[in-house]
């Protein structure tokens, strides 16, 4: 029978080691970034973005109004920027509105 490991260790550094053990880090990424988008961008972009994918460090947003994306693409950098520091870590490089 195997012993039982008394090693009293906070829920969070259990979980972190569990998603870094199985590769699990972009999955969450993914996740990350779309309520990112969904929480800084609000209710009114949200209502034209039919899609958000994460690919290689690249965000592709869909978006129904291309008057909004036009208004949106002056402050990519600024979006890319606000996303990473909502999300905590470096995950998104690049921003395309399609």
């Amino acid at each position: 029978m195997a012993k039982r490991n008394n090693d009293n260790r906070p829920i969070e550094e259990i979980l972190k080691e569990f998603v870094k053990t199985n590769n699990l880090e972009s999955g969450l990424d993914k996740v990350n970034v779309r309520e990112a988008w969904a929480n800084l961008m609000g209710n009114g972009v949200n209502n034209y973005t039919t899609a958000i994918e994460l690919k290689h460090e690249t965000l592709y947003v869909q978006l129904s109004s291309s008057v909004l994306r036009e208004e949106l693409s002056y402050g990519n950098e600024k979006i890319v920027k606000m996303l990473n520091e909502s999300i905590g870590k470096d995950v998104v490089k690049k921003l395309v509105l399609r």
